[in-house]
């Protein structure tokens, strides 16, 4: 069973405390008993009147700074003296003191940015992802979370919002001048030419493949008259033509080429310019959207893809959790490699952190202050004197050993005098 680190933080303080108590008031009954035996044999001895002053002086200090310590915390003796108690009396006052000197003090811009300025949230963040299983650990839980929003995104509701935020953004969208664009940067990429030679290929395979069929469509519609020899050589004809005409559509410089170059720049000056496309467009993706097979479609795949999804994240070999792990540690490499995007991004966290404290100050200062009034006055008293209680016996101590020193000396003032 795991102990309350609190706890056990506490214990110790109060274990010290009541060494150091007991330390002080050991010292306190200690010249009590010097007083005592020095003012039985003080007349035997001419030298034990100085240890008696010594001793009557640190009794008085002793109890003078008893007074003082135990006033802090409760009445002395249980007596109700003015002035004592304190800070059972103004735990309030405390608490509100307490969170204007943090929010003041502490959470400002200035002191923020200055502790800030020497971090390297990435370095860190590199190595941590770097060590051993960590990057793993992360990825099960991003992993893990994926059923969770998929529920959420299957209720009712949500899923209600969602098509209504999709619908009217749909109808937002000019679908012929985004389609354009999209053509634009296919054809000054050279792709719209890698598709002209593809739809060549499937021509030339299409052919190949259909001999027997475009050579029994020929013998078919040929008169009965006609000797086969002669479709046969008509057939072998045709697909040499047809062959040659694919050959010569292939070329960098064919005629065919540059139609199909002058159709797609047309195409896309239209799409980006006509009216009439785009309400031919708009009224197609309307249509579709409206349709109730497409739309159990889309369901269907949905509860597929979640179907998938779920059920990957709870595999022991998930592909979800190996891309998450893959994709963290190389964001770890770059981090460490590229110093130039590290410093960017540790300003960014660095301002980022600021300006929330700074923002979130009053109600960081306000949660103390809550804390703190919901404290009732034993406990406030308890942990301030857990904190300090050490170094009032110190106090103690010390006002026993000056109260003694000083007590010596006015005797040996007074003797002189005298």
């Amino acid at each position: 069973m795991k102990t309350d680190p609190v706890s056990t933080l506490e214990q110790e303080q109060f274990a010290q405390l009541a060494k150091f108590r007991r330390i002080a008031t050991g010292l306190l009954l200690l010249m009590a008993l010097v007083f005592i035996v020095a003012r039985r044999f003080e007349s035997a001895y001419s030298w034990l009147p100085l240890v008696r002053a010594f001793a009557e002086a640190a009794m008085v200090g002793a109890l003078a700074d008893w007074f003082a310590v135990t006033a802090l915390f409760k009445h002395p003796l249980g007596l109700p003296i003015p002035h004592t108690a304190i800070i059972r009396k103004n735990k309030d006052r405390i608490g509100v003191s307490i969170a204007n000197f943090l929010e003041h003090n502490f959470m400002t811009r200035t002191v923020i940015s200055e502790e800030l300025r020497d971090v390297d949230f990435t370095a860190a963040l590199a190595a941590w992802l770097e060590a051993p299983g960590s990057s793993r650990r992360l990825a099960r839980h991003l992993a893990g979370a994926i059923p969770a929003l998929l529920r959420m995104i299957e209720d009712e509701d949500v899923g209600q919002f969602l098509q209504q935020r999709v619908t009217a953004a749909l109808r937002e969208v000019q679908f012929a001048p985004l389609l354009g664009e999209l053509l634009g940067i296919l054809r000054a990429g050279g792709q719209h030419q890698r598709v002209f030679d593809h739809v060549i290929d499937l021509a030339a395979d299409a052919l190949d493949h259909n001999r027997p069929y475009i050579r029994q469509k020929i013998h078919d519609s040929s008169p009965r008259w006609l000797p086969r020899s002669i479709d046969e050589k008509f057939f072998e004809r045709l697909l040499e033509e047809l062959n040659n005409i694919l050959n010569e559509m292939r070329e960098e410089d064919s005629e065919w080429r540059g139609r199909f170059e002058i159709a797609t720049q047309n195409l896309i000056d239209k799409l980006k310019t006509s009216p009439e496309y785009e309400a031919r467009l708009a009224g197609m993706v309307r249509d579709t959207l409206a349709q109730e097979e497409f739309r159990a479609y889309l369901t269907q795949l949905w509860h597929d893809i979640r179907e998938r999804l779920t059920r990957d994240a709870g595999a022991e070999d998930s592909k979800a959790v190996i891309r998450l792990e893959q994709a963290l540690t190389a964001l770890a490499r770059a981090l460490e490699q590229d110093r130039a995007v590290s410093a960017k991004f540790n300003r960014w966290l660095r301002a980022f952190a600021t300006e929330t404290i700074v923002h979130r100050r009053g109600e960081i200062a306000q949660l103390v202050q809550r804390v703190i009034g919901k404290w009732d006055a034993d406990t406030i008293a308890r942990k301030v004197e857990l904190h300090v209680g050490k170094d009032l016996q110190y106090i103690r101590i010390n006002g026993t050993l000056v109260g003694g020193l000083v007590g010596l000396l006015l005797h040996l003032a007074a003797q002189a005098l005298g």
